[in-house]
């Protein structure tokens, strides 16, 4: 297997609002907040759903591998309830190897309210469910030992349980990369953060904003530098101003795609993930990584929700 994800196992709910809607609800524009199952509820039942599909981070990132012809597996957490069956089979269906065996549980399967407002942003609120009661007792060390390489996400990241479960992946492979994920997740965590970054990943996703607040940087040419200085691979995604791949002295840049009719922002840093590790994995070049993660990043963010068909 190529490449196994390990993240949020999170059904998706994607509803349409108006920018008003996120001051009543004091919820910020473009972030992820985390929310009890009450909270999630009384929002959901002022809301008119678009659309319901599997998500989750590196879950929307493995089955854009999957479709790229990639040989890939995911292991995230879901209850035997109905969202739970549904999740399953969107992954099977995209031919994914799920390596977990779901069970009844307390807590319901995770769901993520993906709020999208007229100008394409989309801001998320989160019930984590069962996801984020990952542990170590459920990463399948088999299917960890057998992939080229390991793919985290800052969501999934959290003191007790989900923590011995990076812990364990990470000890069994031999690379390791992970998303930075989100701000928010970046400021919570972010001496655990820092240390993950600089002793324990080989390949680090994130945008300016998340790069930026993880090492208190005043410009791009502090990112730069501390890019350079890492000596890991480090790969930035900066909006209309492209992306970027800093590896020692090696700095790579690619512009983004023009004049493309914007729908919905969810999935482009996801997919754009998925580019460049199927070119990672394919051992193409720095420069051809980054135009892949952008073509399909500039795919998803023409349609809604973060799978493409």
């Amino acid at each position: 297997m190529k490449i196994l994800g390990i993240g949020n196992a999170i059904v998706d709910v994607i509803c349409k609002i108006e920018d008003q809607y996120l001051i009543d609800n004091q919820l910020t524009k473009s972030t992820m907040k985390l929310v009890d199952e009450h909270e999630f509820q009384k929002l959901l039942s002022t809301l008119k759903i678009e659309q319901t599909i599997s998500g989750g981070s590196v879950a929307n990132s493995i089955v854009g591998l999957s479709q790229l012809g990639n040989n890939v597996g995911f292991i995230g957490k879901v209850n035997a309830d109905d969202l739970g069956e549904k999740y399953e089979d969107g992954l099977i269906k995209e031919k994914v190897q799920y390596f977990y065996k779901k069970k009844q549980e307390v807590s319901p399967t995770g769901t993520c309210l993906i709020l999208i407002t007229p100008d394409t942003e989309r801001t998320m609120v989160t019930f984590l469910g069962i996801a984020g009661k990952i542990s170590e007792k459920d990463i399948n060390e088999k299917a960890v030992k057998e992939s080229e390489m390991i793919f985290l996400e800052g969501y999934l990241w959290d003191e007790g349980g989900p923590k011995t479960a990076f812990n364990k992946a990470m000890s069994l492979s031999t690379t390791k990369a992970m998303s930075l994920s989100d701000q928010f997740c970046v400021e919570r965590h972010k001496d655990n953060f820092l240390e993950l970054v600089q002793n324990k990943l080989d390949i680090i996703f994130a945008n300016e904003q998340e790069i930026r607040s993880l090492i208190n940087a005043k410009s791009f040419e502090d990112v730069t530098e501390f890019g350079k200085q890492l000596g890991k691979l480090l790969v930035i995604t900066r909006g209309e101003k492209g992306s970027v791949a800093i590896k020692n002295q090696e700095v790579v840049e690619c512009k983004s795609k023009s004049n493309l009719k914007i729908v919905d922002l969810t999935g482009a840093g996801d997919l754009f993930a998925a580019g460049f590790l199927h070119g990672f994995i394919n051992n193409n070049s720095t420069k051809e990584c980054l135009e892949k993660g952008t073509e399909m990043s500039s795919k998803i963010i023409q349609k809604v929700g973060a799978r493409l068909d």
